[in-house]
């Protein structure tokens, strides 16, 4: 918990944190939490998703805060690719406990550089209206890529985390474009909430360990997350006819 606050924004920090997994407070830096607990007030006053994009050397920062719900992350991710960002690193961190927001970090490039001042406006705009239900996404990486095509020489699996006391799923396949997305979309069509996310790439490798809640925002018995990691491998795998994002 971060030292030196006054104490009416140490409590108000407190009770913001209640509504995170029980590994938040206690591992989770006092500069993230007091930066999500901004990203909350703003989400709260302006009732909008907060998206702030700011241009760190040759890459970009993307900060992104709203209510969590299985389709969003998909939206987010579509746009990305949609955009031919490079993700070069994620930290996600989802309340399991009303109001259920959700706050992500990623660092992104376009061409090895930052994003220019447009294209951040651009990702911005088409953030807001794929979540509004104005962008199609899919159109748009329809065009980029071929969504049908299943990816190569994926691996899952499901595990409960002893630390963290959460049901994660472990995901890793080779490097391609439009790869988060394909895996965003997938957790969606199992109705899955992401509410924690680390990311390593290494050697054209992508590894992934999604922290989720099941349908209904549920804990995930052992039984049933064997069977999520199995169904995700073979979304991803094979061949998918898709259906419009609304």
């Amino acid at each position: 918990m971060a030292s030196g606050l006054d104490p009416s924004t140490l409590e108000l920090l407190k009770r913001f944190n209640r509504a995170f997994p029980q590994f938040y407070e206690q591992f989770v830096g006092s500069d993230i939490q007091l930066q999500n607990l901004r990203l909350a007030y703003q989400l709260f006053r302006t009732r909008k998703a907060v998206i702030e994009l700011t241009a760190e050397g040759d890459r970009t920062t993307l900060h992104f805060a709203y209510r969590n719900q299985s389709f969003l992350l998909s939206d987010i991710f579509g746009v990305l690719a949609a955009y031919g960002l490079t993700i070069h690193s994620l930290s996600l961190y989802g309340q399991i406990y009303p109001p259920m927001l959700v706050f992500a970090k990623l660092v992104v490039s376009r061409g090895g550089k930052e994003l220019s001042a447009k294209t951040a406006d651009n990702v911005r705009r088409a953030m807001r209206e794929a979540l509004s239900g104005r962008f199609e996404v899919e159109n748009m990486l329809n065009i980029e890529f071929n969504l049908d095509a299943g990816l190569e020489q994926v691996e899952t699996e499901f595990y409960v985390d002893p630390v963290f006391h959460l049901p994660a799923l472990l995901i890793e396949a080779d490097n391609q474009p439009g790869l988060f997305y394909k895996v965003m979309y997938t957790i969606w069509q199992e109705d899955l909430l992401v509410v924690n996310a680390n990311l390593l790439v290494w050697r054209g490798r992508t590894r992934l360990i999604l922290y989720l809640l099941g349908p209904n925002e549920g804990v995930i018995p052992e039984y049933l997350g064997q069977k999520i990691a199995e169904g995700v491998r073979c979304r991803l795998l094979e061949h998918q006819v898709r259906e419009p994002v609304s």
